[in-house]
């Protein structure tokens, strides 16, 4: 080998073993050039050569873990397909990283098939959800500000279809019993809107005994601002266990009952507003 100009790397061998041993150490290339004072990095790399790395040297890859599940899933008798499908990986990601693996037995054509059809399941789904957000993000801007009268009218409407209606000779008072949160604030911007004080609102959640009832009440709380303490006692609804209920997990939240005190005037007057809607609606054109 070639020395350095003032003899620094005569002793080659004993650099080298000191390196080899900084190198088991765990120290980095550039530990190992401090320590040694070798600045010339053809000789560094020499001295070092045959030795890996230290593991903590070595750069993070966001895809090591989805290599690391694709070989483990090759070894399992997965088919490129399966992992594609599995970990959501490219064909040639997964074709890089177990190529080198022995082949799985071949699948039945039934199973070729199910495999099939769910890929185009799945890519099928995903485009008919990007549609319909497409959609529904269209159709939002479409709206745009409500002027009074079209949110009267639309409260007038939601009322009379979700809302309390008198039966016969009884007590008329204006209630509005409802599931969706916002279906309750639209309600309450109407009430808003026709000057029903808020100091004649109440609130109180109906639910199913066997629900998180405590949960269901801080939720329906914040959604119409006020503390828990302030809505009225909670009504439950007995639990049959042979009933199949659907609305249960953690998505369930019963319903809330807006009640508005002194109201009977307001009912009169919500159906003479309705009255007014359907008289001033345009006959269907054609015949029914």
């Amino acid at each position: 080998m070639t020395t350095h100009p003032q003899g620094k790397y005569a002793d080659f061998e004993g650099l080298r073993e000191k390196a080899v041993a900084l190198r088991r150490a765990g120290y980095s290339l550039r530990q190992i050039r401090d320590e040694l004072k070798v600045f010339n990095n053809d000789i560094l790399n020499q001295l070092v050569k045959g030795e890996p790395p230290p593991a903590w040297t070595k750069r993070p890859n966001a895809k090591d873990d989805l290599r690391a599940k694709a070989r483990e899933l090759r070894l399992q008798g997965w088919t490129y397909d399966q992992i594609e499908v599995e970990l959501g990986c490219s064909r040639s990601s997964v074709s890089l990283w177990v190529r080198d693996l022995p082949r799985p037995a071949r699948r039945p054509p039934s199973e070729q098939a199910r495999l099939a059809a769910r890929k185009r399941w799945e890519h099928q789904h995903a485009m008919r959800t990007e549609e319909r957000a497409h959609a529904q993000a269209t159709a939002t801007q479409e709206i745009g500000s409500l002027t009074d009268r079209e949110l009267f009218l639309m409260g007038v409407g939601l009322y009379w279809s979700e809302g309390a209606k008198a039966k016969g000779g009884s007590h008329r008072r204006v209630i509005f019993v409802n599931s969706d949160a916002s279906m309750i604030r639209v309600f309450l911007a109407w009430l808003d809107l026709i000057g029903v004080e808020r100091a004649r609102w109440r609130f109180s959640v109906n639910i199913h005994e066997s629900a998180d009832v405590p949960a269901a009440e801080s939720y329906w709380a914040r959604q119409v601002g006020i503390e828990v303490h302030d809505l009225l006692k909670t009504s439950l609804k007995k639990h049959n266990p042979k009933t199949n209920r659907t609305n249960v997990g953690e998505g369930y939240h019963g319903c809330l009952r807006v009640a508005v005190l002194q109201s009977a005037g307001l009912h009169r007057q919500i159906e003479g507003w309705w009255n007014g809607i359907v008289l001033g609606s345009p006959p269907p054109s054609g015949k029914v």
